[in-house]
């Protein structure tokens, strides 16, 4: 325990300065270089992977050349915007030309991507340094993973996107990639003690990504603060013809929406009923303090009642999981069952064994849900409720994803951001929901909240 305390105090307290926006800052008037900035993260790398394991691949030769030619770019004028120089981490589900994309399985260690991914593909030309890819649970499913949370060695990072998160958490990266069917960018993000996004279904391409549960499938991005998280949206998300999945929607301009900020203060509508019945002491106390903080920095907050059918959300939502899971697998599952992890290779057995009925319901039960939750918005610009049902347990299991896969079965946009720690000394977090395809407004509301949780412990 004592080192697991050490390691936190360590690794997080100083880093928390070193973000995107900042440091893009320092690159853009050259006061800092990429390949000094990349030499950092591998230095932060080599000193705690052995303790955190977050990494699959370091690509350390490739990082530092893709940063001695964007300083170069940089040198002669060039400026790709608020990303170039950055380096950021890929979960190990997206394709990375000439890296195997294993998805933490021995399965697919020979899976080596010929092309990149269109997350990855437009990263690099955001200017990202694309430093390696980061661990995953297997086949991002609830097996737990071989990565620690950094505040606690013994308590779970979260899943399926641990790496990314608890990359970002030690500075090992200034950004990650991960993707989320139940809560797998939200539940790590918010044990880890950093910020995450899931955007709009149907917002990042999922070409390149490998599949979960295509019709809940969302890649997004994991950073320090709400402004570098749209910094990296912004940059990935768009329309795409190679994925069928995703929207027609426009880009949107993500980070000049955040400026001017937010002037008047928004109106929180904070959802009760299934968040206020299965959150923890720690997290039911903190959500009274971040009420509390809101209302008093002006912010209109009043509770929100959810629509009936949201009663049966969470069981909905694993039926569509495990069928869909169980078609992504059918043919490698046949063939190599035992060398499933025990959590992926139940759900795939549930999957297989589903009536075709329940399915047909349950995707009924989701269309008709996306659309009743809208009425929730007629009084409240976001949506707020727990990250989490309380701080990160042990490393037995990657957390309980119930207060997350309401929004990826709905295909809401959510933003998670710390607000202060548990009694425990572990990170706390909450999430704002927003409208669909309304990312912009929802981040302008997430930075004004973020910007008035710095007291709430």
């Amino acid at each position: 325990m004592k080192d697991s305390r050490i390691l936190a105090v360590q690794t997080n307290r100083p880093w928390h300065s070193d973000t995107i926006t900042s440091v893009g800052e320092h690159l853009r008037r050259r006061e800092r270089s990429s390949v000094e900035l990349v030499d950092q993260c591998l230095r932060q790398i080599g000193k705690l992977e052995a303790r955190i394991r977050a990494w699959v691949i370091v690509d350390r030769d490739g990082a530092i050349a893709q940063a001695r030619r964007l300083d170069e770019e940089l040198a002669a004028g060039q400026w790709r915007g608020p990303l170039h120089g950055i380096p950021i981490g890929i979960k190990d589900i997206i394709d990375v030309t000439g890296f195997p994309t294993a998805a933490g399985s021995s399965l697919l260690a020979d899976n080596v991507a010929t092309r990149d991914s269109t997350i990855v593909a437009r990263l690099r030309e955001a200017g990202a340094v694309i430093l390696g890819k980061t661990v995953t649970t297997q086949f991002a499913s609830f097996d737990p993973p071989v990565t620690r949370n950094p505040w606690n060695l013994d308590r779970t990072p979260g899943g399926s996107s641990s790496g990314s998160a608890a990359a970002v958490a030690c500075g090992m990266c200034l950004g990650a990639i991960g993707s989320q069917t139940g809560g797998s960018i939200t539940r790590p993000a918010s044990y880890c003690g950093v910020a995450g996004c899931k955007p709009t279904y149907g917002r990042v391409s999922v070409a390149g990504v490998l599949p979960f549960a295509p019709s809940m499938d969302h890649p997004g991005p994991i950073a320090r603060t709400v402004r570098d998280l749209a910094i990296i949206l912004e940059a990935i998300a768009g329309p795409d013809d190679a994925d069928p999945f995703c929207a027609s929607v426009p880009e949107s301009l993500l980070v000049a929406a955040l400026d001017p900020p937010l002037a008047e203060p928004p109106r929180v509508g904070v959802l009760s009923g299934l968040f206020a019945e299965r959150a923890e002491p720690p997290m039911r106390d903190a959500m009274e303090r971040v009420a509390e903080s809101l209302r008093r920095a002006g912010a209109a907050v009043r509770e929100v009642a959810l629509p009936r059918s949201f009663d049966d959300v969470l069981k909905s939502h694993r039926t569509i999981m495990a069928v869909e899971a169980a078609a992504t697998h059918e043919e490698r599952f046949a063939k190599h069952r035992a060398e499933f992890l025990p959590k992926i290779r139940g759900l795939i057995d549930e999957g297989l064994a589903a009536p075709t009925a329940d399915y047909v319901r349950a995707r009924q039960a989701q269309l008709a849900l996306s659309r009743k939750i809208l009425g929730c918005f007629a009084d409240s610009d976001v949506l707020l409720t727990p990250a989490t049902l309380g701080p990160a347990p042990d490393t037995s299991t990657t957390g309980d994803p119930a207060f997350n896969s309401p929004w990826s079965f709905t295909g809401l946009p959510t933003v998670s951001f710390p607000i202060g720690v548990a009694p425990d000394g572990l990170p706390l977090a909450i999430q704002l929901v927003g409208q669909p395809f309304r990312e912009a407004e929802l981040f302008r509301a997430a930075e004004w909240c973020e910007a008035r949780m710095t007291n709430v412990e």
